[in-house]
């Protein structure tokens, strides 16, 4: 890290009883200044606490930023044990490239095989009476490796003499910029992903840099600069509209807010935030019981997403389809579709705790209140279930959640529990109908996905968005072997072991033709503790069969920066293994580029390698499961 001469701190405090992003001016051994930021929770840090409404930025001149950006640490806050900053220095970078590609000359050890005993895939074998459906060659799994959180970041522009008066008075208005930081290091890491036959990375396209100079105002140059860069590798983008916050979640190594207009916006309607049973507000994410209502300077929070989806579909219109070939919508904290049942950024939940239902908001408490007058039972409209616990409680401890007798099966529960994963539908359904709209609009770049024989002998071609829909859907295998699944039911999924929450959801997502990321993929029920009846091997099961039965595409995702060979092997056994379930997955992100990846990139590399070789069994599986498509796609 480079040593400051100085740190001085505005001080500020909890919005509330929720810690926010705070801001502390630092100064660098050769005087240049930067704004890193953290959390005002008393977590250590080298931050101070500061009001909601500062911005999260680093400001480095260009020459300091490409010179000495190897030694300067700008993750804002560290947590025990994370490492998935990217600070290694460039030379050490390079040398690994050149050890990698050293090996590929001599070895081909990344290439493709040309002795390999892959099968060559024949489309023949996908027409059915006339019909194809237009699918590339089965000859390994896809992995996709998501980019450092920051890879993007706000620095602070500086004023010039030389400039002419509009450019000073844009520059006064907002002093703010996003740039592409680690540019040096992100090339070699990239070079290195190709290398190693990676398919593509997952970038995370944060609210809170590329409309942080106002409502519809939006700055996305440095990803304009960074997709390009991807491209010249050959790699393919996965871009994932990250409207929430980070800072607040497992792995998280910074901290970036929404957009400070949206935090002005709170300051006059707190209740645009969730909000559990003590009034504490969870400033990462909109609450979804706000998403028609005009709060956010005039439009409401779907509209806002909407034009968001609308100005980045827009602006990267020539990298649609051959780049950027699949666009995951944010749908809650940490970018998935839950509530944020579990914040553990803010030290009020710790793991195995049952979480806390968040509809404590007057929006959230709005609609149970005309959901229950609609059954004739108003009483049951003023909150949630006063006998749920707390966010650490066990299940047993509770009257609603324990497995004797929960209150969780009766008829107030029932009807508490569907109309709360409901309205978690709907938010997404709304969201992900306004995206699909968006992406089919006259002009936008297409796909023809099948061909179909007419009456007439001519053909008809099926056409789709040339960049595919996804959402996030979180692991939350804790409490799974239990008869609630209470951490599940917190998050908004009414999965028990009588109800399969899982299948509305995936029945949703058939309907706007949306894929899935699922995490938890390297995880095995032996490697957690006994007391959290955990079960992520089940759960990945579930929500594999749920998403077979509606054919929607599932990826997976790893929760934890893992390199050892329990979790490789693991993650095998789920892709090419001959369980019923096995092979269901269409490709893999994990989880993260960083300095982790590049300590463990022998490891990495021998996993990359061994997904790229897949067994016959699968490869079979594969062209049935086409050809089963094909069959499904072709029938009206």
């Amino acid at each position: 890290m480079i040593a400051m001469a100085g740190l001085s701190m505005s001080l500020g405090g909890v919005y509330s009883g929720v810690p926010v992003p705070s801001l502390a001016l630092g100064r660098l051994a050769d005087g240049h200044r930067y704004w890193t930021s953290g959390f005002s929770n008393g977590r250590k840090a080298i931050v101070a606490q500061t009001s909601h409404r500062d911005r999260s930025s680093v400001t480095v001149s260009k020459d300091v930023q490409n010179n000495a950006q190897q030694q300067f640490d700008y993750v804002s806050t560290p947590r025990k044990g994370a490492r998935s900053g990217f600070i290694k220095p460039d030379s050490e970078l390079k040398g690994l490239l050149r050890r990698i590609s050293d090996n590929n000359s001599s070895t081909d050890s990344y290439g493709s095989d040309p002795n390999s005993n892959e099968e060559e895939f024949d489309e023949t074998e996908s027409i059915s009476k006339g019909k194809k459906l237009l699918t590339a060659p089965v000859r390994g799994f896809p992995v996709y490796v998501m980019l450092p959180l920051d890879t993007v970041w706000l620095v602070e522009t500086t004023l010039d003499e030389s400039m002419d008066q509009e450019r000073q008075t844009d520059i006064d208005r907002c002093p703010l910029k996003s740039v592409l930081m680690r540019e040096n290091g992100i090339d070699v890491g990239l070079e290195m992903l190709r290398a190693s036959g990676v398919e593509g990375v997952m970038v995370d396209v944060w609210w809170g840099i590329a409309e942080h100079k106002g409502p519809q105002m939006y700055d996305f140059t440095a990803y304009r600069s960074l997709f390009e860069k991807i491209a010249s590798k050959g790699l393919k983008v996965q871009a994932v509209m990250s409207f929430h916050a980070a800072g607040g979640n497992v792995g998280d190594t910074c901290t970036i807010p929404l957009p400070a207009w949206v935090y002005d916006a709170a300051e006059i309607d707190p209740d645009i935030f969730y909000t559990d049973a003590g009034g504490n507000r969870n400033p990462e994410y909109i609450s979804l019981g706000c998403d028609e209502v005009p709060c956010l300077s005039g439009r409401t929070p779907v509209e806002a997403y909407t034009d968001f989806i609308t100005a980045f579909a827009d602006e990267f219109h020539d990298l649609m389809g051959q780049t950027i070939t699949e666009i995951t919508v944010g749908l809650g904290p940490a970018g998935e579709l839950r509530y944020p049942s579990y914040p553990e950024g803010d030290g009020r939940w710790r793991f195995p705790g049952v979480g806390q239902f968040q509809c404590f908001d007057k929006y959230m408490l709005g609609r149970l209140k005309k959901a229950a007058m609609a059954i004739g039972r108003p009483e049951w409209g003023h909150g949630g279930p006063h006998d749920a616990g707390h966010y650490n409680s066990r299940e047993w401890e509770t009257g609603f959640f324990r497995n004797d007798g929960g209150s969780f099966e009766t008829e107030y529960g029932r009807f508490f529990l569907k109309w709360y994963s409901e309205e978690l539908i709907q938010h997404a359904d709304r969201i992900l109908g306004r995206a699909r709209e968006v992406l089919s609009q006259p002009g936008r770049p297409r796909d023809v996905t099948m061909v179909q024989e007419a009456l007439d002998g001519g053909s008809l071609y099926v056409f789709e968005p040339a960049a595919k829909l996804s959402i996030k859907l979180a692991g939350v295998h804790w409490w799974f072997k239990s008869r609630a699944h209470a951490a599940e039911l917190t998050a908004g999924y009414y999965n028990t072991r009588e109800r399969d929450g899982y299948s509305p959801i995936f029945k949703m997502l058939a309907k706007n033709k949306t894929g899935v990321s699922f995490t938890c993929v390297e995880m095995r029920d032996c490697e957690h503790p006994r007391e959290g009846l955990c079960s992520p091997e089940g759960l990945l099961n579930q929500v594999l069969a749920a998403a077979s039965q509606y054919n929607v595409s599932v990826a997976g995702e790893n929760a934890l920066q893992r390199y050892d060979g329990n979790a490789f092997d693991k993650i095998a056994e789920s892709t090419f293994g001959q369980s019923a379930m096995a092979g269901r997955m269409d490709r893999l992100t994990f989880l993260r580029m960083g300095d982790m990846m590049v300590d463990n990139w022998d490891a990495f590399a021998a996993f990359i390698k061994r997904l790229s070789c897949p067994p016959d069994h699968w490869i079979k599986q594969r062209h049935s499961m086409y050809n089963n498509s094909s069959s499904r796609l072709g029938r009206k």
